[in-house]
């Protein structure tokens, strides 16, 4: 008899998971975005500390394109988490560091390249230790 009952208790269980109304899955999926969002941001701030390290001249689109890259690659969240950091920095960066509009202009084309899926090897210079 205990086993009957443990086995409905089961399968009630097991059928009212399958079936999880609206709200639950609204909130599975703005947790998996959360999560997402998460480890795009640590991507972007993998990226940025790999072009500090390696301190090479005319790598920084390839850093860019490699940070928005590995994000979207985490799915709607990680995209959004680059898209924001992306459009903060160069914010930040074209107000005061005096490289100018076009310099800025390239920095988005990397940023949007890398989200959209294309290989950041496009932007990787010549000579760029392998380790990056």
């Amino acid at each position: 008899m205990r086993l009957w009952v443990c086995i409905a208790l089961l399968s009630t269980v097991l059928c009212a998971s399958a079936e999880r109304p609206g709200i639950a899955q609204g909130i599975i999926r703005a947790g998996e975005f959360v999560w997402d969002a998460v480890g795009g941001a640590k991507d972007m701030l993998r990226a940025y500390l790999d072009m500090r390290e390696a301190n090479y001249i005319g790598a920084d689109k390839y850093f860019h394109a490699r940070g928005n890259y590995d994000a979207a690659q985490r799915g709607p969240g990680g995209a959004w988490a680059a898209r924001v950091i992306s459009d903060a920095r160069e914010s930040l960066q074209s107000r005061g560091s005096g490289r100018g509009a076009e310099d800025t202009r390239l920095d988005q084309e990397a940023n949007a390249w890398g989200r959209s899926g294309g290989d950041p090897n496009r932007y990787r210079p010549k000579g760029l230790p392998s380790k990056y």
